[in-house]
C-alpha cells in the first residue's frame, strides 16, 4: 500500500488587508504548519473575509464534506477574471481532510502540493476561527454587533429597502485623521424601485469612539437607524 502524505496542521489567522477598499473586514488566512500558504503562490491575493464565517458551520468557506468541492481560496483586489485567482479542491476522506487539484490562474502559476489534515483538528480550527474575536478593534466589534442587530430587525424591509452591507471604516495608515475622517461604520442599503427601474442606494456614515463601551455604541447607532424611515437620515449615494 502506498504511504499517505504526512498530516499537516491548519491554523487560521485574521489579518486586516492592506487594501481596505476591497473589503475592510479582516481576511482569514490559512497557515499550513505555521507557514502562510497563499503568500508564496498568490501574493497579491486576499482570502475571504471573516464576514463569511458568521453563518452555520456548513456554510463556512473551508467547510468540507465527502463530496469534493472546488473553492476559490484567494482572489485579487480586482476580479479573478482580470488578474487570476487560486483554486483548490477540498474533501473529507475518513479521518482526513484533503486539499488537492490546485489551480493558479494568476501570472504566478506555482501551486502548493497536496495537503492532508487530521479531520478533527481541521474542524476544531474552523470552529475556533469562526468564534475568534481577539483580533477585533473597537470599529470591528461595533460593526459586527450593529450588523447583527440590523440584519435581524426586518426594519429595512418595512420601508421597501434592502440592507446591502455593514462595513468598518478605518483610518488609513500614516494618513492624518483630518484627511480621512474619524473611524466608524458604514451602513449601506437600497430602496427597491418598481420592476425595471434602477434602485436608489443610501448610506449611513456612523462614528466610533474609543472612550465608550462598544456594546453601548452599537445599541445607540442601531436605535438611531431604527427610529424611523432610514432614508431620511442617510446619504443618497446613487439614484
Amino acid at each position: 500500500m502506498r504511504d499517505q502524505p504526512a498530516i499537516s496542521v491548519l491554523t487560521l489567522r485574521h489579518r486586516i488587508p492592506d487594501d481596505w477598499a476591497v473589503d475592510p473586514w479582516a481576511e482569514v488566512r490559512p497557515l499550513i504548519d505555521g507557514v502562510d500558504l497563499l503568500k508564496g503562490v498568490h501574493p497579491e491575493g486576499v482570502a475571504l473575509s471573516c464576514r463569511h464565517w458568521r453563518g452555520p458551520a456548513a456554510s463556512w468557506p473551508l467547510a468540507v464534506t465527502n463530496e469534493p468541492r472546488r473553492f476559490m481560496i484567494t482572489e485579487p483586489a480586482c476580479t479573478a477574471g482580470c488578474c487570476g485567482a487560486l483554486y483548490v479542491t477540498m474533501r473529507r476522506e475518513g479521518d482526513r481532510v484533503i486539499w488537492d487539484a490546485w489551480e493558479n490562474t494568476s501570472d504566478i502559476t506555482a501551486v502548493p502540493a497536496d495537503i492532508h489534515f487530521d479531520a478533527a483538528q481541521y474542524e476544531a480550527e474552523l470552529a475556533r476561527a469562526a468564534a475568534d474575536r481577539s483580533w477585533e478593534e473597537p470599529v470591528d466589534t461595533v460593526a459586527r454587533l450593529l450588523e447583527q442587530t440590523l440584519t435581524g430587525s426586518g426594519w429595512f424591509e418595512r420601508w421597501g429597502c434592502v440592507l446591502t452591507g455593514v462595513w468598518p471604516r478605518r483610518n488609513e495608515p500614516d494618513v492624518a485623521e483630518e484627511f480621512t475622517g474619524p473611524e466608524g461604520v458604514d451602513v449601506e442599503f437600497q430602496h427597491v424601485q418598481a420592476p425595471g427601474e434602477r434602485a436608489c442606494s443610501y448610506a449611513h456614515e456612523l462614528f466610533v469612539t474609543h472612550d465608550q463601551p462598544v456594546e453601548e455604541q452599537a445599541r445607540q447607532l442601531a436605535a438611531r437607524i431604527l427610529a424611523g424611515d432610514p432614508r431620511k437620515t442617510a446619504e443618497l449615494r446613487e439614484h
